[in-house]
């Protein structure tokens, strides 16, 4: 890597913990990231065995390593910001979970060696790393031939405008957002890294655009901005949110999808 490219990797991850030390509590207590159902849901399509190991990247307040603890016999949640670290240890001390530990770390350096885990997962986390493929590869590095290797993030339409759309209004609101892959760049990413689609599924989430800024504590400009895009949206259909307005409230579809997959 350039020294150049070092110092942008450098700049957007000291952004990444900025937005995420601000935002730790309010993203802790966020409705899709609580959500027990998704949770499981994700967890059986994994389907972990009970002597597994699993490592979750970018574990933010641990709820996906706290629900594989409940079915392995050992988790680690890493993330590079403090903050919710220290949620996700709050967290786990309080119910009583002794199998899930967490720590501090760079998602494009795992601190692990190669093939120690069984599960490698990462959760709403892709569209904030500048190199998706490269924390990938970290994650089938650190994965044993045979395991299991599943990300779940937004993505954005196949049709790139917009798809740059709906990224600047996301970059907008938060910072730390870079850009929320296509299915098909997400599924040639896996194909690449020597990795087999075990299964896929898909979701869509209706959001409160004021209550999607007031967690992300967008500024006040920023968030006038996001308000003016969301407003041509919902007249002009230029991002595939599908803004609208129901009781008041404007609020717009995140559409969401979770691939499972085998390392060969």
């Amino acid at each position: 890597m350039s020294t150049q490219a070092e110092a942008g990797a450098h700049d957007h991850k000291a952004v990444v913990r900025e937005e995420f030390t601000r935002q730790a509590v309010a993203y802790a207590a966020a409705p899709v990231i609580t959500d027990a159902e998704r949770l499981a849901r994700l967890v059986r399509a994994i389907n972990p065995q009970p002597d597994a190991r699993a490592v979750e990247v970018a574990t933010g307040p641990g709820y996906v390593a706290m629900a594989l603890a409940a079915r392995c016999r050992e988790v680690v949640g890493l993330d590079l910001t403090p903050a919710p670290i220290a949620i996700a240890e709050r967290t786990s001390r309080e119910r009583g979970i002794a199998n899930a530990h967490f720590r501090v770390g760079d998602a494009e350096h795992l601190p692990f060696g190669d093939d120690e885990f069984d599960i490698a997962v990462c959760r709403f986390a892709f569209h904030h790393f500048e190199r998706p493929e490269t924390v990938l590869a970290e994650m089938v590095r650190v994965c044993r031939s045979g395991g299991t290797v599943a990300i779940e993030d937004l993505f954005s339409s196949e049709y790139r405008e917009r798809a740059d759309y709906m990224n600047h209004i996301e970059r907008l609101r938060d910072h730390s957002h870079t850009t929320a892959l296509t299915p098909t760049e997400l599924i040639a990413m896996t194909r690449e890294l020597g990795l087999e689609i075990e299964s896929m599924h898909s979701d869509r989430l209706i959001v409160d655009m004021e209550d999607w800024l007031k967690g992300a504590q967008t500024g006040e400009n920023d968030a006038r901005e996001v308000r003016r895009l969301v407003g041509d949206d919902m007249l002009r259909n230029l991002s595939g949110m599908l803004p609208f307005e129901y009781d008041g409230a404007v609020k717009f579809i995140q559409r969401t999808v979770a691939i499972v997959t085998r390392k060969l």
